[in-house]
């Protein structure tokens, strides 16, 4: 299956509620969403810029701590929602804050970037349902 077809089989999937995802309960009301920079904003290039990370009707614990409700953020740089029944990569498109950090410093070459938050509870793996933030848009010039 090519990836545009996996896309629309996830997000067909997702709003029909027969997605396969992990083991972890997450509230059907929560969501992630990215706080700074803003969707479309255009950022200097050569210069860091802080990317700050939002969640509600969840909490923020660190990998490994499985407690109800909680989970921590996972940066998707450049990339689709992956498979939400497996552990979240670990790779330069999918940064993991697992000491529960809700803030990064971010510095991205010139171009088009997109940037998306996906939680992952103890062990990576995306919540049932997953949560995960819109993706956005930003310019590095």
């Amino acid at each position: 299956m090519n990836k545009l077809c996996a896309v629309a089989a996830l997000s067909a999937a997702l709003l029909t509620g027969a997605v396969m995802a992990g083991p972890t309960a997450a509230p059907a009301n929560a969501y992630a969403y990215i706080g700074y920079p803003n969707n479309g904003q255009v950022l200097p290039a050569g210069k860091p810029f802080r990317v700050w990370f939002g969640l509600r009707y969840m909490g923020v614990a660190p990998r490994g701590v499985a407690y109800p409700n909680t989970g921590h953020h996972h940066l998707l740089i450049d990339t689709d929602l992956p498979p939400p029944d497996q552990p979240i990569p670990s790779d330069r498109q999918h940064l993991h804050f697992g000491a529960g950090e809700t803030e990064t410093m971010l510095e991205l070459p010139p171009g088009k970037h997109t940037l998306q938050l996906l939680m992952g509870d103890d062990k990576h793996i995306p919540h049932n349902p997953p949560v995960y933030s819109k993706k956005i848009t930003v310019y590095v010039k």
